[in-house]
């Protein structure tokens, strides 16, 4: 799950062209993709939220650790504020 708010729209624009096919290549698909959240309870209030299901958590790692992928990290990193977190979900 990704939990974001973009700085600067312009260049994360390159992250949001390319970021799906690296997803995909690792067998990833999009649950929630950039939506704005309502907060119900307690102070956790996300501006965008992205959660994308893998078949397995070798698949997700794959995925963070692909050398291919780590400069479009690098625009994510410099273009927003975010959060990243990996859970292992329902079977």
């Amino acid at each position: 799950m990704l939990d974001l708010s973009v700085n600067d729209f312009e260049g994360f624009k390159q992250y949001i062209a390319e970021i799906p096919a690296f997803i995909a290549r690792h067998s990833g698909k999009y649950i929630v993709r950039g939506v704005q959240t309502t907060t119900i309870e307690g102070d956790w209030a996300p501006e965008r939220l992205v959660i994308i299901e893998f078949p397995e958590r070798e698949n997700a790692e794959a995925f963070l650790s692909d050398p291919e992928i780590q400069e479009l990290f690098k625009v994510r990193h410099a273009t927003t504020t975010s959060r990243l977190l990996l859970a292992d979900g329902c079977t």
